[in-house]
């Protein structure tokens, strides 16, 4: 078979055994750092995207995709609003909202809380709590009946369970024969959700959209009306379609104008993370430099054998680049190979260790979930592995054009 001359005698050089020792080694230790880096790309990125990933699902399976809401109070006009909502093709659901800050008190457990007022049958169109209730049912909030569903945290600190009263005080206070006294009303736990985010599970409770408005004294107003999409990611120009057709001026918001900072600092912290990571690849790659300046020096000899039968100075060139390319290639298969791996079992793996030192990396009081998380993602895996290459074939370029350059006459001088 016949195969360019650079590239025979390339890997010729690859595969031969060194005279010098000291060479092999750094060869050696250059592909492992490209591997090395390579795999913690590929892992790290993984994680974060999968970190994204599991806080945007869970985030908007508690906060709706859009609301409708009013510039400088509630909305009175819902009930119009609804099914004009409801007929468009691309919303999914529509469920109106009461929301209000309370304290909460069982015994001498007392704590503040977000209560959210909703309406059972229309909730489960615009948010998951419903499968993620851990006790009790959605549909147990009936008008009139005064029951609360709690965040498990929240169930925790106040020491209920299902079945028992709770007090919730709003902020208001009203005027009697005692003197100024805040407004009180005894609720029944009528269920336990649990989403695994301390933010909601510690904070939140739900309670029927007409409960909450007696208890917060807003008439038939409501604070606003939630929407889900059939797209996530269309929701921006969705929210501007909705805006425009709306008869009159309402504040209509979409989840990434509501978690903005929260997702850009997701986006930004994954490219500085990429840029560092790549600096070890880069630190790696660039190894390669001494390994091809060492071998350079050590084929003097063999160079001007070349060039004295005629081989031109691009021909010398290509054998050094494929010689260090070879090096940058294979460590950035073995690295793929390895990020892959671990990128896709690091959600069984993590445990086993957490167990096996007993120790607890991710703290659910601390991030707002308490599992490591994976997504891989062809594209990062391509984006790093080129990434990687190019860096290689980088690194050859100075100690290949120094091989070109070499005088047959002076390197045969001592020969």
């Amino acid at each position: 078979m016949i195969r360019p001359l650079p590239l025979f005698i390339g890997l010729r050089y690859t595969r031969a055994r060194r005279r010098n020792r000291f060479v092999s080694f750094i060869s050696a230790s250059s592909m492992l750092g490209i591997a090395v880096g390579v795999m913690a790309l590929i892992t790290v990125l993984s994680v974060m995207n999968g970190f994204e990933k599991e806080l945007r699902e869970r985030i908007l399976g508690m906060v709706s995709h859009a609301t409708v809401q009013g510039y400088e109070s509630g909305l009175s006009d819902w009930r119009e609003l609804l099914p004009g909502l409801d007929q468009r093709g691309d919303v999914i659901g529509a469920a109106p909202f009461v929301n209000g800050e309370v304290m909460m008190t069982r015994g001498s457990a007392v704590t503040g809380a977000l209560v959210r007022g909703i309406d059972p049958a229309r909730e489960t169109a615009v948010s998951r709590v419903a499968n993620n209730l851990i006790e009790g049912r959605l549909d147990t909030l009936a008008d009139g009946e005064y029951r609360i569903i709690l965040g498990s945290r929240l169930a925790r600190e106040l020491g209920v369970t299902t079945g028992d009263a709770v007090s919730v005080i709003t902020p208001e206070v009203r005027a009697s024969a005692a003197g100024i006294l805040p407004r009180l009303r005894r609720f029944e736990v009528g269920g336990i959700f649990e989403v695994d985010m301390a933010q909601y599970d510690g904070s939140l409770a739900l309670i029927h959209l007409a409960d909450a408005q007696r208890l917060l004294r807003m008439g038939d107003t409501v604070s606003g009306i939630r929407l889900e999409f059939d797209d996530l990611m269309a929701a921006p120009a969705r929210v501007r379609e909705i805006a425009r057709a709306l008869p009159g001026n309402y504040l209509v918001s979409d989840w990434t104008m509501q978690h903005r900072n929260f997702f850009r600092a997701v986006a930004m912290e994954k490219t500085v993370m990429f840029i560092i990571l790549m600096l070890i690849v880069g630190v790696a790659a660039f190894n390669i430099v001494s390994t091809l300046v060492m071998a350079v020096q050590d084929k003097q000899s063999d160079i001007a054998i070349l060039r004295t039968l005629g081989a031109r100075p691009l021909t010398v060139m290509g054998i050094f680049v494929v010689q260090g390319s070879l090096l940058g290639i294979v460590g950035t298969l073995l690295g793929t190979g390895a990020g892959i791996a671990l990128a896709m079992n690091v959600e069984t793996i993590v445990p086993a260790i957490e167990r096996l030192f007993s120790v607890e990396f991710i703290s659910g009081d601390v991030y707002l979930i308490s599992e490591l998380p994976s997504d891989l993602r062809l594209p990062d895996v391509w984006r790093i592995s080129l990434s990687a290459v190019a860096l290689s074939l980088l690194a050859t370029l100075y100690p290949a054009w120094r091989a070109a350059r070499t005088a047959p006459a002076e390197a045969l001088r001592h020969e």
